[in-house]
């Protein structure tokens, strides 16, 4: 036995090999004093160990008779042989310095005439396109193999005359049937064919290239000495470049950085697609506000009469950005202002920022943020990629000219992350203020500064924001308007800002107060302002209807003709839900778009003791349900639940729920169905319960009373612990509805349940 590396030998084919094995060499010799035949076996490339064992050598070898062995020098023995047949190793022993191996011969089953004819032939056609793929082979070759009638023969010389890895081969050498062997080349040959056709077909697409990049280049040098001969300069835009750095007055770092890429710029050819991207990033980098600042507002009269004639209310706000500008009258620079003005959708936080801006006496610039998965939306991508372009952080600066903006980023509680990064962990670096003096923009290379932008943030929902970017920024929850607000509010900006959208003048279109006040109430019920602004604005085109009708010259909307203009109400006074009820209680929720009434439903059926809960409820709303079931029994002597199947809905399955809040409420409703006494109707209640019975306090209180109070609550139950939270709200919200403190569920069901 000879085992070979790199090498597969097949029957029907003569070849020669070289070994310098001492082992290879004695078996040759043994072979060659004896019958003269030898099996060739294929060593693994895994196998690195001197002695030869079956397991490092291929399963299935060639049996070959030795014609012919030379000696060369470098104690190399060249053999010539003739493969005969394949034969599968059965073991494998050392005698006297060589290798003896015992084997079994396969004995190939002849094929039918029609089966030769059938195989040779496709074959021969699979090898033909191949050399029309453009395979290498010499056509004499072809001539021959096409005179083989023996499928197995012409399998093993098709195998050892193509350009085939010996792995290739080795697969070959395996198949025992000659129909499977067939089948096997045929896959191959295929496979060969489609690769050098895909090779042919990108050979003529690069030559087109290559043609069309020489025709391009001769125009542009018939183009360089057209313009040599008229006397025009072609470095008219690098002395441009050099000009603008004179007056850039960058930090040193960026002007290095520019020099250098301007000299890059003048050693690269016109015609190098790599000069287009060079002019890009030092247009880029020219274009970016370095030095130029916007002088500031610093007259807090002037800021307060801005602010208070663009908004009504939003206390909070206004007092922040007046403290902002006493500081920065009192002190030259400070760090950059993070403000996140957190509420409802509607409640004019974006138009806040554009007020500020102006108060300010600054450029205003907005990022939506909503939506955005891709990090380098932030950090920019780097000027090697195709279509590189600076982050939205940057791109922003160069648009506002100036490097002092207040700067909006909207909807960052609506940031997304995904495989390509988390757009959210590269905002840290932008707004904290101990690090962004020195913000790197991937596409920009050199260090930002942005210590002197005011940045300001809104979102919808603060819980919604990663607890790291939340820290970096200072929280302004803006909460709902009430009614009264929202009449100010449609007053003094609403209606003449749809009158001018319009094309009204102010006496073509008056609204009385009662009118306004039934538009809040009857067809808005929301958090903001957004939908009374669109009931307005239909108010307005019914006016320009009739006035360009010419029926009427001025019209006034009051309280008896709006049903004509706006239709029916949409939401009305539900008295209903006053009445006392078993097993119903009214709990209070706090939304994204505002507060709202939680209507919380309990039926008792003979059972096992199954608690079934519906009503589109989140996991911790579920678990205050079993909360609520613990709670109750624990008030109870005895388990009267054990044989009973307990039902919670909250109606309006559609809409998901969520929270603690509503702990109580289930409580209440639970023990009313329990002890079969009813719950007042005119009693709504928001507070998390223990299991102990104790009343946790809660959040959102604001939103929470005024939809008690827009469906006609006449007393409220709230956590002892939020007390401090009712100082905080007008006289507006609380006025006719009584607020009654509650530190444990005995205080509550005193207070609900009623008495018989």
């Amino acid at each position: 036995m000879v085992a070979l590396r790199g090498m597969t030998l097949l029957p029907h084919t003569t070849v020669h090999f070289d070994i310098s094995r001492r082992e290879s060499i004695e078996a040759v010799k043994v072979a060659m004093a004896a019958d003269q035949y030898l099996y060739v076996v294929t060593q693994l490339e895994t196998d690195h160990t001197k002695e030869l064992a079956p397991e490092g050598l291929q399963g299935v070898g060639c049996i070959a008779r030795v014609r012919q062995m030379i000696k060369i020098p470098g104690n190399i023995v060249r053999v010539l042989v003739d493969g005969e047949t394949r034969g599968r190793l059965i073991s494998i022993e050392q005698q006297n310095g060589y290798y003896e191996a015992e084997i079994e011969r396969w004995n190939e089953k002849e094929l039918t005439k029609e089966q030769e004819e059938a195989y040779c032939g496709s074959l021969l056609e699979e090898i033909h396109s191949c050399y029309e793929a453009g395979m290498k082979m010499n056509p004499s070759i072809l001539r021959k193999l096409a005179k083989i009638k023996n499928t197995a023969a012409l399998i093993d010389m098709l195998a050892e005359q193509l350009p085939f890895s010996y792995e290739k081969r080795q697969s070959i050498l395996n198949v025992e049937k000659i129909e499977d062997r067939a089948v096997c080349m045929l896959r191959l040959l295929h496979s060969e064919a489609e690769i050098y056709q895909i090779r042919k077909e990108l050979q003529g697409q690069l030559k087109s290239s290559v043609e069309k990049n020489q025709r391009e280049y001769v125009l542009r040098e018939q183009q360089k000495l057209i313009k040599e001969e008229l006397g025009e300069q072609d470095g008219a835009d690098i002395k441009a470049y050099w000009n603008a750095l004179k007056e850039l007055h960058a930090p040193k770092e960026v002007e290095e950085k520019l020099a250098k890429e301007i000299k890059r710029l003048e050693a690269i050819p016109i015609t190098s697609s790599e000069s287009t991207v060079s002019r890009t990033y030092i247009e880029t980098l020219l274009e970016y506000p370095w030095s130029r600042v916007r002088e500031e507002n610093h007259d807090i009269k002037k800021a307060e009469q801005i602010l208070n004639r663009d908004h009504y209310g939003l206390d909070k706000v206004k007092e922040r950005i007046l403290d902002f500008l006493a500081v920065r009258n009192r002190v030259e620079a400070g760090d950059s202002t993070i403000l996140c003005l957190a509420g409802p959708p509607g409640t004019g936080k974006t138009s806040v920022a554009r007020s500020i801006a102006e108060a300010v006496n600054k450029e205003y610039v907005r990022i939506s943020l909503g939506g955005i998965r891709d990090e380098a939306e932030i950090r920019g991508h780097r000027k090697t990629y195709v279509g590189a372009m600076p982050g939205r952080i940057a791109a922003a600066m160069i648009k506002a000219g100036v490097k002092n903006p207040v700067m909006l980023l909207d909807e960052v509680d609506k940031l997304g992350n995904d495989y390509r990064g988390d757009p959210s962990s590269a905002l840290l670096e932008v707004l904290d203020g101990e690090q962004n003096c020195r913000f790197i923009d991937h596409y920009f290379e050199v260090p930002i500064d942005l210590s002197q932008v005011m940045f300001l943030a809104t979102a919808n929902d603060a819980s919604q924001i990663p607890k790291p970017l939340l820290d970096r920024m200072e929280l302004i929850e803006i909460s709902s308007y009430t009614q009264n607000e929202k009449l100010h509010i449609a007053k003094e900006f609403l209606i003449e800002k749809q009158r001018k959208k319009h094309g009204l003048k102010a006496g073509q279109l008056r609204i009385d107060d009662k009118a306004l006040n039934q538009i809040i109430t009857g067809y808005t019920r929301e958090a903001g302002v957004r939908n009374l602004e669109r009931q307005i604005a239909v108010l307005c085109r019914k006016t320009d209807r009739l006035l360009e009708e010419g029926t009427r010259k001025s019209v006034t909307i009051t309280e008896k003709n709006l049903e004509r203009y706006l239709g029916i109400p949409k939401y009305g006074a539900e008295t209903w839900d006053l009445e006392p009820k078993v097993g119903s209680v009214t709990g209070l929720a706090w939304t994204s778009v505002g507060g709202d009434t939680l209507h919380i439903e309990v039926s008792l059926l003979p059972g096992t003791g199954k608690i079934e809960l519906t009503g589109n409820l989140g996991d911790i709303m579920k678990e205050s349900a079993r909360i609520a079931v613990s709670c109750v029994r624990g008030m109870e002597k005895e388990d009267i639940l054990k044989d009973t199947d307990i039902h919670i809905h909250v109606p309006e399955g559609a809409v998901p729920k969520d929270g603690p809040s509503a702990g109580i409420t289930m409580t209440t409703a639970l023990f009313s169905a329990v002890r079969n006494c009813p719950v007042r109707g005119d009693i709504a209640m928001t507070g998390e319960v223990t299991l102990r019975g104790r009343v946790l306090p809660i959040g959102g209180l604001k939103e929470k009373l005024l939809a008690a109070k827009n469906h006609g609550i006449k007393e409220v139950l709230i956590p002892l612990r939020n007390q401090k939270d009712i100082t905080e709200l007008s006289d507006e919200i609380i006025s006719g509805m009584q607020i009654t403190y509650v530190s444990t569920m005995e205080e509550v069901l005193k207070r609900a349940i009623v008495k018989k």
